[in-house]
């Protein structure tokens, strides 16, 4: 149920990462201009950041959380990577494909500038990470007991 539970959550997962990195990064660089050295749209750069801050920290927890069944970092992980081996073999038609997504517009231009800068490469290989830890795959009863003992053994 565990594992069922974290392929929903996976699926889940993958569009709002994609989106949500996407459209904070669009949304800072419109904000600052680059050449003047300043920030010209306090409220969307603070926005986009905030946004990009909340998918980082939702990404950490993925990583990091051992409740989690390894399904819900390996499904975007896998979307990722197969989206970016994907650039690499054919840029013309995947770069197309997110005007073929709604929403339009500024989402677009991050979804394509993250893809192409290798940013999603690299979002999925750090997700991929926690699927080859074997205590992620099982219950979760076996790690609790063996912390248990371990923390035990330390007290004494």
């Amino acid at each position: 149920m565990r594992h069922a539970f974290g392929l929903i959550l996976g699926v889940l997962l993958t569009p709002a990462l994609l989106y949500g990195t996407a459209w904070g990064y669009a949304q800072a660089g419109q904000s600052f201009d680059g050449t003047g050295r300043e920030i010209t749209d306090d409220t969307r750069m603070y926005g986009a950041f905030a946004l990009l801050a909340a998918v980082g920290l939702v990404t950490g927890v993925v990583i990091v959380a051992r409740w989690a069944s390894p399904l819900v970092s390996l499904v975007p992980a896998l979307a990722l990577l197969g989206l970016s081996g994907y650039f690499l073999f054919d840029p013309g038609r995947v770069l197309d494909l997110p005007g073929r997504v709604p929403p339009a517009g500024d989402l677009d231009t991050g979804l394509r500038l993250l893809l192409g800068s290798g940013v999603y490469a690299m979002m999925g290989f750090a997700l991929l990470m926690p699927t080859w830890a074997p205590r992620r795959w099982g219950s979760g009863h076996e790690a609790e007991a063996a912390d248990r003992a371990y923390y035990s053994a330390l007290e004494r």
